[in-house]
């Protein structure tokens, strides 16, 4: 039986059928395919202690080769006979071909070390082709409410490869933390990058941990993560919030602030959570900053890398008003611009950096708040809000990523019960990860062709450390990842036990790559946070 996951179109044979490697199996790399043999060689090779040296003439050989007749990412693995071969259409393929590969081998090819140095590699004689349903398939990390360090940022793009995922949102700046260096403004990292505590659990909680937390990542940091990503063809999306979820940014600049309206200088990065009221100013001093943030960051993420690198995602969600509405300074900008009211005044917001970035070659994304008030064209819209917001984008037509929070927002609780560490939202299981259908009831085919894709978001308000990330994270990611990958029925009628029957080799993955998932029997008693509140929202009705 072939327990692969996402589980692919197709495939032929079965594992009675073995192909053995030994020191003698090579590596045959053609045009387009290096970056696939670099990587086979520093991951199997590890873990197998196998060489895979060169060798286009030996009998005994894994063949690496871009095959033009395949879809982009679609690819074909043939291993019932010498020389294996692993084709894509395109580089990226070839590389999920070998993804693919790795798990065939079996769970201790996921070690970065051999175990036994005389143990025999095996791989079933099987012929499997496939390819994505979705080109966009993501996963949001939140690296402001907690930070992350990159050597943990570099691991979930491994995990993300993992499961095929290529779209990497990178979460780098909210109320409580900016996490990006940005050279003409040394204060985003000298005082917006760090809290002098944290509340522990929900917003209502009584608990604080009372010591600093922050970090951030240097341009370098930023340069070597994107080139991580791109080895693995998977596209880094940063996201610098805009106008709300602001706060770190004016504690470090005060003149960003609604000055008119609070005494800015007297802010700190925020220590709490939840929507800070602290959002920025409409003003001509607000863009300008802005304007010089966002071109380093198109430096930083340069639009090659990978597909959908041309995105810079600007938030654009939760912008509380009272601030605008108090202030004289944004009373004076909606009348001069002839504009309605606050809320107008924030689609002009997002309307100036879509146009700043349209000019420079990008595409801006954004929470679907920007809807309203009118989008420009060529403009992106990540759905979280339930289905609505992408229903509206796609049959507007503009393209959308389906990530409504009832479904795949993995830092809420995985089952019912006083068990679940700070249980907050929804209760969402791995079934009913499994059965998200990303593309909304009632589009016609044109308007369905405008969902990219989709993607699953992991905040972390309540995620104070990796373990954390880790639980909350998986399984659910796997089951996701089947979802965005694999072409599964509809949401009914899906194989959930057959999934669930794969998922026990998948585990053992997992826990040769060291993830603190979720077992099924629930948390084992190190993953539980008694005594720390959180916020159970009863029910998820369906939102479609």
């Amino acid at each position: 039986m072939v327990d692969v996951i996402p589980a692919p179109v197709s495939v032929v044979g079965n594992s009675s059928g073995l192909t053995r490697l030994d020191g003698n199996t090579a590596l045959q790399a053609l045009p387009g395919t290096e970056g696939t043999a670099r990587w086979l060689r520093a991951t199997v090779g590890a873990a197998t202690g196998l060489p895979f040296p060169d060798g286009p003439d030996r009998p005994h050989r894994i063949v690496l080769g871009i095959d033009p007749g395949l879809p982009p990412e679609g690819y074909r693995l043939v291993s019932d006979a010498w020389p294996i071969r692993i084709e894509g259409g395109s580089p990226a393929g070839v590389f999920w071909g070998a993804q693919t590969f790795r798990q065939l081998l079996g769970a201790d090819a996921f070690r970065r070390a051999p175990l036994r140095p005389e143990r025999a590699w095996e791989v079933p004689a099987v012929a499997v082709e496939d390819g994505p349903r979705f080109r966009w398939r993501g996963l949001l990390l939140d690296v402001a409410r907690h930070f992350m360090p990159k050597e943990g940022v570099l691991r979930y793009l491994d995990l993300m490869a993992a499961h095929k995922l290529n779209v990497f949102h990178f979460h780098l700046t909210d109320d409580q933390g900016w996490r990006i260096e940005i050279k003409r403004y040394p204060e985003l990292t000298g005082t917006a990058s760090w809290r002098a505590r944290s509340k522990f659990g929900h917003r209502a909680s009584p608990l604080w941990e009372e010591k600093p937390h922050g970090g951030y990542y240097t341009q370098d940091d930023i340069r070597e993560i994107v080139a991580y990503a791109a080895e693995r063809h998977i596209a880094v999306v940063p996201e610098i919030d805009v106008p709300g979820h602001s706060q770190a940014a004016i504690a470090a600049y005060p003149e960003l602030g609604n000055t008119d309206v609070i005494d800015t200088t007297a802010l700190r990065v925020w220590d709490n959570w939840g929507i800070s009221s602290n959002v920025l100013a409409p003003t001509d001093t607000t863009l300008r900053f802005y304007e010089g943030v966002f071109e380093e960051v198109l430096e930083l993420f340069p639009a090659d890398a990978a597909e959908f690198s041309t995105f810079v995602h600007v938030g654009g969600d939760e912008c509380r008003k009272e601030q605008w509405t108090e202030s004289v300074t944004a009373k004076t900008r909606i009348a001069d611009l002839g504009l309605t009211d606050e809320d107008a005044l924030q689609s002009w917001f997002i309307g100036h950096f879509d146009a700043w970035l349209a000019a420079r070659g990008r595409r801006l994304i954004g929470w679907d708040e920007i809807l309203e008030g009118g989008l420009a064209e060529g403009a992106a819209v990540s759905s979280w809000r339930g289905y609505g917001g992408g229903i509206a984008a796609a049959r507007a037509g503009h393209d959308v990523v389906m990530c409504p929070e009832q479904y795949v927002y993995l830092d809420h609780r995985q089952a019912p019960g006083e068990d679940e560490p700070v249980p907050i939202g929804f209760v969402r299981t791995l079934e009913d990860v499994y059965r998200f259908e990303p593309v909304p009831d009632g589009l016609t085919e044109a308007e369905a062709r405008h969902v990219l894709g989709t993607q699953a978001n992991v905040w972390t308000e309540v995620l104070e450390d990796a373990a954390r990330v880790d639980y909350q994270t998986f399984p659910r990611l796997a089951a996701f990842a089947e979802v965005a990958w694999s072409r599964l029925p509809a949401p009914a009628e899906r194989d959930f036990a057959g999934f669930e029957r794969r998922m026990a080799a998948h585990y053992a993955r997992l826990d040769a790559l060291g993830v603190a998932y979720r077992p099924p029997a629930g948390p084992r008693p190190w993953q539980k946070r008694p005594g720390v509140p959180g916020r159970p929202i009863e029910g998820a009705p369906p939102n479609k």
